[in-house]
């Protein structure tokens, strides 16, 4: 069993769902059963499996919680991108916001390979 709270990718992943919750706060009341929850449900995906995936036995464990884990960043990263284009965001916080999914997304990618290996 792995710490999830020591990985980095888990850490940022976590800091950007908080992010995503306090940025969600503003959005349209309409909303709040569609796309606030829905990126609100994706973001908390990703530091959720990561956190199951590093409590299973073994590494084919891990590798597929990490895998669906990069899924709900990719969600994320294209329900940000919605929210900016519906005018949801603010315009410092959406490239913020896409770019950390956007790494997060890489460093999944990146921990996935390291495992296939």
């Amino acid at each position: 069993m792995k710490d999830f709270r020591e990985l980095i990718v888990w850490q940022r992943s976590h800091a950007l769902t908080l992010d995503l919750y306090r940025a969600t706060k503003s959005f349209p009341k309409e909303e709040t059963f569609g796309l606030t929850s829905q990126l609100r449900r994706a973001a908390a995906s990703v530091p959720t499996n990561i956190a199951e995936g590093c409590g299973r036995d073994g590494d084919a464990e891990l590798k597929r919680f990490l895998s669906i884990a990069l899924g709900s960043a990719c969600e994320t990263d294209y329900l940000i991108l919605l929210a900016a284009e519906l005018g949801y965001l603010s315009d410092s916080d959406a490239p913020m916001l896409a770019n950390e999914a956007l790494e997060i997304r890489r460093m999944l990618g990146t921990f996935v390979q390291k495992l296939k290996s």
